[in-house]
């Protein structure tokens, strides 16, 4: 199963993270599939690469609390189909 969730980066107590679809066996720093967003809380700048998003959304990866909660202040959700709106 697939989870979008976020990756540490950065330097000690300047973190920054890095939006990731990865394996769910697959610890917080491991080897992700792709890197599909950014996110720094410090500066509260986001980055999101929609289209990628989307296609994992629809093939049924499941983002974590904090990324849901960013996507849906960005807004993401209102670009996938009526059917696959089960995150609201």
């Amino acid at each position: 199963m697939v989870k979008l969730r976020l990756k540490r980066c950065g330097r000690k107590q300047r973190a920054v993270y890095r939006i990731v679809a990865i394996d769910v066996r697959s610890r917080r720093e491991g080897k992700d599939l792709q890197k599909v967003g950014f996110y720094d809380p410090i500066k509260n700048q986001t980055y999101f690469n929609v289209p990628v998003i989307l296609y994992f959304l629809e093939k049924g990866a499941q983002p974590t609390e904090t990324v849901q909660n960013l996507l849906k202040k960005a807004e993401v959700f209102n670009e996938l189909p009526f059917n696959q709106m089960r995150f609201n």
